[in-house]
C-alpha cells in the first residue's frame, strides 16, 4: 500500500513536470546571430538527431533574458523527470496498455483541447476570442488581454495537459486528483489554491451561500457518486457537487468542468464542455441549481447539450 501511495504521488509529479514542459514557449538554448541588418535571436536545439535553430525575434535583452530562463527551467523539468521515471522503475511500477475506447478519447481530447479551454474560458467570463487563446496555447502570450486573463488560459493549457497524460488518466477520480487540478488552475493567482476552502463565501447572482466544506466529507461523498453512478451520469454529477459545493477559494466551475473529463476519459466516454453558444443557459440553469439543490434540469441540459461523444 505504501508503495502504491509513493507511485500514485510520483505519477503525479512527473506529469505536472511533463505539463509544465509543454508549457515553456521556447525550449532550447538562446543564440544571437547578427547581420548587415541588426541582432536576432534564435532558438538551437537538438530534434530526431539533428541541431536546429529557429528565430525567435529581433534580439532585446528582456527578450534574451526569457530564453535563458525559459533554457533553465526545461533543464530542470528534463532534470526532476528522468529522476521521477528512475524512481518509478525502482518502484516496480511498468504502465501498462491502456483500453483502446481509452487511447481514442485521449486523441479525442487532444484534438480538441484548444476549443475545449476556449469554452472553459468564456464560462469563466475571462474576455477572449478563439484566435486568441489559440495564440496564448501556442506561444504564451497575445495582445490585447490582461494579465489576469491571459494567466487562467495558461493555466487551463497546464491542467489539461496535465490530465490528459497517460499515467494520470490511469488514476482514480478522487479528492486528490481534483485537489491538484484545482492548485494548477489557481497557480499564480492563490498561493495554495488546491487546499480546502476554509473561508465563507458568496456567488454572484445567487443568495445561496455554501457551507465551509468539510474535507472528509468531500472526500466521502466524492467516492460515492463514483460507486455509485456510472458513465456520463457519475460524471455530471461530480462536476456538479463541485461547483454547488464551492470546494476551494476559486476556480471551482474549471476544476469541476476538468475533474468530469478526467472521469470520462478514463472510461472512453468522449468530453463535457459547455460550448460558448450554451453559456447564458447553463449560467441560468447553474443559479437555479444553487439556490434550490435540484439537479434533473441542469444534468439533462448537461447530457444533452454539452457532452461531446466520439463518432
Amino acid at each position: 500500500m505504501e508503495n502504491l501511495d509513493k507511485i500514485q504521488a510520483l505519477i503525479k509529479e512527473r506529469a505536472e513536470a511533463e505539463a509544465r514542459l509543454n508549457l515553456i514557449p521556447y525550449d532550447g538554448s538562446p543564440e544571437v546571430k547578427e547581420n548587415s541588418s541588426g541582432r536576432y535571436l534564435y532558438i538551437r536545439k537538438r530534434v530526431a538527431g539533428k541541431l536546429t535553430s529557429k528565430y525567435v525575434d529581433v534580439y532585446s535583452d528582456d527578450l534574451y533574458q526569457l530564453l535563458l530562463r525559459n533554457a533553465r527551467e526545461a533543464r530542470e523539468l528534463k532534470k526532476s523527470i528522468r529522476k521521477i521515471t528512475r524512481e518509478l522503475a525502482e518502484l516496480g511500477y511498468t504502465p501498462g496498455e491502456l483500453p483502446r475506447d481509452v487511447l481514442l478519447n485521449l486523441d479525442f481530447a487532444r484534438a480538441n483541447m484548444k476549443s475545449s479551454i476556449y469554452d472553459q474560458a468564456v464560462l469563466e467570463g475571462v474576455s477572449t476570442t478563439f484566435p486568441q487563446t489559440e495564440d496564448i496555447i501556442d506561444n504564451g502570450t497575445v495582445n490585447g488581454m490582461t494579465a489576469s486573463d491571459v494567466q487562467k488560459v495558461l493555466n487551463l493549457k497546464h491542467a489539461w495537459e496535465f490530465i490528459l497524460d497517460e499515467d494520470v488518466v490511469r488514476a482514480d477520480s478522487d479528492y486528490y486528483l481534483l485537489s491538484h487540478m484545482a492548485k494548477l488552475i489557481n497557480e499564480g493567482f492563490y498561493s495554495d489554491g488546491g487546499r480546502i476552502r476554509g473561508v465563507p463565501v458568496s456567488i454572484g447572482g445567487s443568495s445561496y451561500i455554501p457551507p465551509i466544506p468539510i474535507e472528509s466529507s468531500v472526500k466521502e461523498k466524492i467516492s460515492e457518486i463514483a460507486e455509485e453512478k456510472e458513465g456520463v451520469d457519475a460524471a455530471v454529477k461530480l462536476c456538479l457537487y463541485v461547483m454547488r459545493t464551492q470546494v476551494f477559494i476559486d476556480g471551482n466551475k474549471r476544476a469541476a468542468v476538468l475533474f468530469a473529463n478526467h472521469y470520462l476519459i478514463s472510461q472512453g466516454l468522449g468530453l463535457l464542455v459547455i460550448p460558448e453558444r450554451e453559456v447564458p443557459a447553463f449560467k441560468k440553469l447553474l443559479i437555479e441549481f444553487y439556490e434550490k439543490g435540484d439537479d434533473k434540469k441542469i444534468s439533462k441540459f448537461l447530457k444533452e447539450k454539452c457532452w461531446r461523444k466520439i463518432g
